[in-house]
């Protein structure tokens, strides 16, 4: 068990954690899982306010592999929401490509008249959609222009999902 600094990192109430426990509670299963057995156990920890110097002392190991795992757990961590985002981009069967050129503020009305057309409802207002366009396309999309081309994908629920599409 490691202490837990409810507290935030300088410190708190310490309350014990047993990293096997808490792994169980929240259904990991390394056979299904991008993670490593050692990386959710890292990333268990640091999400609890652990240090790495303590997990390092708790897993035998020294405090730069503790960051290295919880680094590459991560990217992986990353990727597998990558790979998620690509995959319902692809499946969703409302899929508008943007064209580098095209101004932000066009957007909403394709993705609605698309919509309209799969009989599909968009849970979001023009400037919401708008926002949530130029914060997931990364920098294809700056101010009020789309410098690169993006995918959005509207799945059968309204989510939307937005992905460079080069």
């Amino acid at each position: 068990m490691v202490p837990e600094r409810s507290g935030g990192v300088d410190g708190g109430d310490d309350e014990a954690i047993d990293v096997a426990e808490l792994l169980d509670r929240a259904g990991f299963d390394a056979a299904r899982s991008v993670l490593t057995r050692r990386q959710a156990e890292v990333l268990a920890l640091r999400e609890r306010n652990v240090r790495q110097a303590d997990i390092a002392e708790l897993l035998g190991t020294s405090r730069a592999n503790v960051s290295s795992v919880e680094s590459s757990a991560r990217d992986n961590v990353e990727k597998a929401r990558e790979t998620v985002a690509f995959a319902e981009a692809l499946s969703a069967p409302v899929r508008i490509e943007i064209a580098a050129g095209t101004d932000l503020y066009d957007v909403p009305d394709r993705v609605y008249d698309a919509c309209d057309d799969a009989e599909v409802k968009v849970n979001h207002t023009a400037p919401d959609l708008m926002k949530l366009v130029s914060d997931d396309a990364g920098g294809a999309v700056q101010g009020r222009e789309v410098v690169a081309p993006i995918l959005i994908g509207i799945t059968s629920t309204g989510a939307v999902r937005v992905r460079r599409s080069e």
